[in-house]
């Protein structure tokens, strides 16, 4: 990918927008670093994968990935027996929760989803470990009684001191000598330790340790000798239940050590699920549909509309309260047919008519399809696999280099003619502007005619007169313009195949309130030019039959590719049932007592313990409870 091109046609905008349908940072990082492939097998795996995601998530079914968190270094640390706090296992437990979610979740999904139940079958169910996890640390982060026989013992110990305590330091309370020294009759916590506000004056009348002095010097806080002798010995009970505390961290911490591997596995296969469940609610949420990539250097495009642009009347929609939810405006839509004989099209039309949009909408939608994500157009729509695409759009000058907007422009177009290849997809906005006409055209065309000895894909966009004339007498290039309502003389953003487009300079020049004097005299100078409108539109009728018949014919070639696939995949579908079914049959004939079976109705495992084949059930022993089911309805737990 060519990463100026990218950042003209608006890719990364793409990334944030898929970045904000992932559930968890995981999935955001993936979708952040996502990019066009080049290897068609690749391409089509993900596509693969996209569809049974899309279907999945359109019947409700998506993966539970919302609690998924990056623990990834947590799972290092643990790997190489470093301690570990409660507050971070727990983190690791929630991951680990997860991967049994995955594992039921995976028997809610159907024969339409095996790609992705192949891909979720690597995710090892590591329930029982976060279960260890939760049966010695609860919500809070804080170490149970119940996680060691040890630890319980010792805070069996602690709680009679604390106790011991109480009452030792309500006696004191009570007692009318000691109250008599005391500023207030109310002991306090220094630390750990109970302590006696007592009066400067009556040091003396009680023994014990002073921890600290009030600001005006008139208060002692002391703690008694006989409560100090049991707080030290609390001391030495709180060291050992921390003491079996580490120990017990460290045992959980080295469970989780163990499965450091398939845990790591484990959660790069999460975030793939995520990731795909992005792209997929993506695609929903905006009507898209997955592209079908041909191997020939043919482009169809139905119906497409630029993704960033439906964002932004999305977001204005939202601003505005007076617009209902879902009532937003949509972005015209247009088709594109390139290829088979027709390799470049050139766009005429009139300023901020779409020209431009509809050579970004070209570029964004190839660079998204061929990041294996579904773009905004009808289905049947088909791309080839570009090996880059570059584009020059926009006003380019540039003061550091001391370059004008053509300068500019003609800098990157070297650049592009240099390293493009027929398998490239070539963008240029506003071909031949920003010099002399006459130069500009002549140099415009030359450009046309290097790109079409290429014979690469191309889309451009001009106002000048001898370049759409030059356009409509190459049989290899096609006319399309940008419409422009000369009622209402408002560009209405649809693309016309087959047609050039006016550049309707006088109608908006009109609209931006200049002088009608002025106006007039630019038309009597347009009128010494009608004589070669004319020879433009014969060409045109005649070059607008040619494309209609091309356009119906590439049509017909992609259906027919569309067929042939549809077919072979239907084909193996089936054959991938029929087996499946033969393997199910043959293991069902085999179950015996003592084997591990899957019941979908209860979305786990059990072990059978009677077999009655006449009637046709099993006995199944389920956690704590025993279930008879018919033998039809078990499946084998690892069945391919």
């Amino acid at each position: 990918m060519d990463p100026r091109s990218a950042e003209i046609l608006e890719f990364p905008k793409i990334r944030e927008i898929l970045c904000s349908y992932a559930e968890s940072s995981l999935g955001s990082e993936l979708a952040q670093a996502i990019r066009p492939l080049s290897s068609f097998e690749e391409i089509r795996a993900e596509q693969k994968l996209l569809g049974e995601m899309m279907d999945a998530v359109s019947s409700d079914l998506g993966p539970p990935v919302a609690r998924l968190k990056d623990i990834r270094l947590l799972v290092r640390r643990a790997a190489i027996g470093a301690q570990m706090d409660a507050g971070q296992l727990l983190e690791i437990c929630e991951v680990l929760l997860l991967t049994g979610a995955i594992f039921r979740w995976r028997s809610k999904l159907n024969e339409r989803h095996h790609r992705l139940d192949d891909l979720a079958a690597t995710i090892s169910d590591l329930g029982p470990v976060a279960r260890n996890i939760q049966g010695c640390i609860d919500s809070r982060a804080h170490v149970l009684d119940m996680a060691s026989v040890e630890l319980a013992e010792v805070r069996r110990k602690i709680a009679e001191i604390d106790e011991r305590l109480k009452n030792l330091v309500t006696r004191f309370l009570k007692d009318p000598e000691i109250r008599k020294v005391l500023r207030y009759p109310k002991a306090s916590m220094e630390g750990d330790r109970f302590v006696l506000p007592v009066a400067a004056n009556h040091r003396h009348r009680i023994s014990g340790v002073v921890h600290r002095t009030s600001a005006s010097g008139e208060t002692l806080f002391i703690e008694p000798l006989a409560i100090a002798n049991l707080g030290v010995e609390r001391s030495l009970l709180k060291v050992e239940e921390e003491r079996e505390i580490r120990k017990i961290l460290r045992r959980l911490a080295g469970e989780v050590a163990k499965v450091a591997n398939p845990l790591g596995h484990a959660i790069n296969q999460m975030a793939k699920l995520d990731f795909l469940q992005a792209k997929s609610r993506l695609g929903l949420d905006y009507r898209m549909s997955i592209p079908h990539f041909s191997n020939e250097n043919k482009m169809l495009l139905k119906a497409a509309k630029h993704p960033v642009l439906s964002q932004i009347f999305r977001l204005r929609a939202n601003k505005n309260s007076s617009i209902g939810e879902g009532n937003f405006p949509e972005v015209v839509p247009i088709d594109v047919a390139l290829g088979n004989g027709q390799n470049i099209m050139v766009i005429t039309g009139p300023n901020t008519g779409g020209k431009t949009v509809a050579l970004k909408t070209i570029g964004l939608l190839s660079l998204m399809a061929q990041s294996g994500m579904p773009i905004p157009c009808d289905k049947g729509s088909t791309l080839p696999i570009f090996d880059a695409v570059y584009a020059d759009i926009g006003d380019e000058q540039s003061l550091e280099q001391s370059l004008s907007t053509f300068s500019s422009h003609m800098t990157q177009v070297a650049r592009i003619l240099k390293i493009a290849s027929n398998r490239s997809l070539i963008l240029l906005d506003e071909l031949g502007a920003g010099t002399d006409p006459a130069e500009g055209a002549a140099l415009g065309m030359a450009i046309l005619a290097e790109i079409s000895d290429m014979g690469c894909l191309a889309g451009v966009t001009t106002h000048l007169g001898d370049i759409k004339k030059y356009a409509l007498r190459k049989e290899n290039m096609q006319n399309s313009c940008v419409e422009f309502d000369p009622v209402t003389l408002r560009p209405t953003f649809r693309l016309i195949p087959g047609k050039t487009g006016k550049s309707c300079a006088l109608h908006v020049a009109k609209i931006l309130k200049l002088p009608p004097k002025l106006l007039g005299r630019a038309r009597r100078y347009m009128r010494k030019k009608r004589a070669g409108f004319a020879r433009i539109r014969e060409l045109e009728k005649v070059k607008r039959l040619d494309e209609s018949i091309h356009r119906a014919t590439l049509e017909a070639v992609v259906q027919s590719e569309l067929k042939d696939d549809a077919d072979k995949q239907l084909l193996l579908a089936e054959g991938r049932k029929k087996q499946r079914e033969v393997a199910t049959q043959n293991w069902r004939s085999s179950v015996c007592p003592g084997l591990e079976v899957m019941l979908p109705g209860f979305g786990q495992k059990g072990i059978v313990t009677r077999v009655n084949r006449d009637k046709g059930v099993v006995t199944v022993n389920v956690g704590l409870g025993q279930w008879e089911v018919k033998l039809s309805d078990l499946q084998a737990p690892d069945l391919e």
